[in-house]
């Protein structure tokens, strides 16, 4: 399960959750292994450890950190990638730690080879 964990008013998480949409049909996953949540408050944040917006955890993985958060932050995200800040997540970067974190969420056809007589 891939879930997008934003709030409003962030400035980051449109680009970012496009980002992820755009790997979603890229890469075929499905609409059911995505989950968007809105974190409303403070109290929200604490409760599900909020790592900040835009962030998206696999399989309760933080793509970012590669750990499972045990704290929690309510305010716009900064990450460094390549030696340069910015709030948001690219694409190549959530397409390599899909790759890297996940074994089910890909859709692949898989095909029945013909019997044999």
């Amino acid at each position: 399960m891939i879930e997008f964990q934003y709030f409003d008013g962030c400035p980051n998480s449109k680009e970012s959750l496009k980002n992820l949409s755009d790997l979603q049909k890229e890469i075929g996953i499905l609409d059911s292994q995505i989950k968007i949540s809105e974190i409303p408050d403070l109290e929200s944040a604490q409760k599900l450890n909020f790592q900040g917006s835009p962030s998206i955890l696999i399989d309760g993985i933080d793509i970012y950190t590669g750990n499972k958060p045990n704290s929690f932050n309510y305010s716009c995200r900064i990450y460094t990638f390549d030696g340069k800040k910015t709030g948001v997540l690219p694409k190549d970067f959530i397409r390599k730690k899909i790759n890297e974190l996940s074994q089910n969420l890909v859709k692949k056809e898989t095909k029945t080879p013909p019997a044999r007589r």
